[in-house]
């Protein structure tokens, strides 16, 4: 069977309706890249007494899947999270996704399930670990800025606008083969401080940590700031960052195969 990667889903009001959904692009990257079965998995998971669910309860969810895969959004996380105060009262937000995600990403890790991060789920992987976030890079001095041109299509939002240079022998690195790239940039926070357990696998020209990686070499997880989703079948990288991700899938599920045969 192909390996069944968890999608994480945004929680956002649909006509009267509470909704749980992702977009097309996140569960075509996973089929067509990582070569996988994607699951979306609700960000809200109701107790009886509709109260938000224990994170204990994650390891049963887990044991379904082969990987998890944290997409972007347009909410922010709640800097509560990583110790800050709310810079703009205006900044979306989706407090359902933080209750899970955070928690998902330690549970995988421990796990050893690998894990994919694109935009805010990158920034997801660092808060969870222990990292925090500038909340508005482009207002940093010597910062770029890194969000999307405002009123154009959207193919023009994801044309590729900066250059990063990868860490050598990093992930992306190895997975490539190439020494860096021309990426798309559609994000107004960015990775301050980076979590303890990771290791900086790419930068943009400013110095912003573009990627990150587990620092350990045995266990596959990647955050990335930009979009390597979209149109990934035309983008040498972005292909093989998904097909990297699906085999990693693919080796956890055999080894977890393995395992109860063994038992």
């Amino acid at each position: 069977m192909k390996p069944l990667i968890g999608v994480v889903a945004d929680v956002h009001a649909g006509g009267k309706h509470v909704v749980h959904s992702t977009q097309q692009k996140y569960l075509d990257a996973v089929a067509g890249g990582a070569g996988a079965l994607a699951v979306i998995l609700p960000a809200h998971i109701p107790t009886p007494g509709g109260a938000w669910s224990d994170p204990a309860d994650l390891p049963d969810m887990l044991a379904h899947l082969d990987g998890v895969f944290l997409t972007g959004a347009i909410s922010n996380i709640d800097p509560g999270r990583y110790g800050a105060a709310l810079a703009d009262p205006q900044s979306p937000a989706d407090p359902a996704r933080d209750h899970v995600t955070l928690a998902l990403v330690r549970a995988a890790v421990q796990s050893g399930m690998p894990v994919l991060g694109v935009c805010r789920g990158c920034q997801e992987i660092n808060v969870a670990l222990g990292g925090t976030l500038h909340q508005a890079v482009h207002a940093l001095p010597g910062m770029l800025d890194h969000r999307e041109p405002a009123g154009v299509p959207v193919d023009a939002q994801y044309v590729p606008t900066h250059e990063l240079a990868f860490a050598t022998g990093g992930l992306l690195h190895t997975v490539s083969g190439m020494t860096g790239a021309r990426v798309n940039s559609l994000h107004g926070q960015g990775v301050d401080r980076l979590a303890p357990t990771l290791a900086v696998d790419a930068t943009a020209p400013d110095g912003l940590v573009e990627a990150f990686r587990l620092d350990r070499a045995d266990r596959f997880l990647l955050g990335v700031q930009w979009h390597p989703e979209w149109a990934f079948r035309d983008d040498p990288l972005s292909l093989a960052i998904f097909r990297s991700f699906g085999a990693a899938a693919r080796a956890y599920r055999a080894g977890r195969t393995h395992a109860r045969q063994a038992a």
